[in-house]
């Protein structure tokens, strides 16, 4: 355990942007962060203003448009471990350091199920209940039991139920109310012993097809996820990216009937709520900097929209922070325009 200055963040975040931490330290363990806490610097920066202080799991979800002025900790709290078992759960507790998809694996190869629809996403366990991860008809909050937090200015453990979390759309509690104030060291989470199997959304029944599975399978869910989110989401250790750089909007009914006169094909889903969530890659797709040319696979030097998928904005090699976040300024003034529709980041701005 060590704390270091001006460390490139370039190997730390999937966009592989070269920003530069003020100073730099990694931790194991809940002691070894309570001990990098006893540092002077980095106590007076947990006690006076917490955004001093970055907490850095897989990098799969920021970007970095500057140099961090305070510093930077590395979760690498790692473990896996039965915990509790009912006549229909396993509960599973995971380090916050452990990389989610081998958590996901782990699962499938232990039989436990629901949690096979979020194969092959990007990060790590801690962030997956502080953005309520979810893929093709399932998020965090479906699977969720609790969490455990380190609170950095009070510098006490916390325990954080479904209903504390208080999770929405790509939100939860540790995004809004306590932003910055808590470092997520465990997560734990409720699998099926019986599989409820959940393939109705996106194109999971026709790669299913495709791959001619006879039996339904936890496993083969998982395969198909894994074929379709390989086939049009790029490899961040090849394409610097963050995954789905926007949120899916959502409108009441009356706008959506509205767009939908003037927009034949334009793609959303109803929602229980009776409003209906827009298809946030379709828009960008009829969208661009002119008439002639769509945003989808557009490049402006290295920094660009990516041609499979609109909704992922992507660094072929050297752009800085700012210009990606420069042209997705540029994406949600032009969707505004079009549709009336704001789109919003679900990547975090640092």
């Amino acid at each position: 355990m060590k704390v270091q200055s001006g460390i490139s963040l370039k190997g730390f975040n999937t966009f592989g942007i070269d920003a530069k931490a003020k100073y730099f330290a990694a931790f194991s363990s809940v002691d070894e962060l309570g001990q990098l806490l006893q540092y002077d610097d980095v106590r007076a920066k947990a006690q006076k203003n917490q955004t001093n202080i970055l907490v850095l799991g897989g990098g799969s979800n920021m970007l970095f448009t500057k140099d961090f002025d305070g510093i930077v900790l590395k979760n690498g709290i790692k473990g896996i471990e039965k915990v509790q078992e009912d006549e229909a759960h396993v509960y599973i507790k995971a380090g916050a350091g452990e990389n989610w998809h081998q958590f996901v694996l782990y699962c499938i190869n232990n039989n436990l199920a629901g949690i096979e629809n979020l194969s092959l996403i990007p990060g790590n366990v801690g962030a997956s209940p502080m953005q309520n991860i979810g893929a093709y008809g399932v998020e965090i909050k479906d699977i969720f039991y609790s969490l455990e937090a380190f609170h950095l200015h009070e510098k006490r453990m916390v325990t954080f139920n479904l209903n504390d979390c208080n999770f929405g759309y790509r939100e939860s509690v540790f995004k809004k109310q306590f932003k910055n104030q808590f470092v997520i060291t465990s997560v734990t989470y409720r699998l099926n012993k019986k599989p409820v199997f959940n393939t109705s959304y996106g194109a999971i029944e026709q790669e299913l097809e495709k791959m001619g599975v006879q039996e339904l399978s936890i496993k083969a869910i998982s395969d198909a996820v894994i074929h379709i989110r390989s086939s049009k989401l790029p490899d961040p250790a090849v394409i610097g990216n963050a995954g789905s750089f926007f949120k899916n909007p959502e409108i009441d009914k009356n706008s959506f009937d509205v767009l939908q006169k003037q927009f034949p094909a334009i793609v959303g889903y109803q929602l229980p709520s009776g409003n209906v969530k827009l298809a946030a890659g379709w828009l960008i797709e009829q969208c661009g900097p002119n008439d002639s040319v769509s945003w989808k696979g557009y490049r402006k030097g290295d920094a660009g929209c990516h041609a499979k998928q609109a909704l992922v904005l992507v660094n072929y090699g050297t752009a800085k922070g700012d210009e990606i976040y420069a042209l997705s300024e540029e994406i949600i003034a032009s969707v505004l325009q079009k549709f009336s529709v704001t789109l919003e980041r679900e990547v975090n701005i640092i």
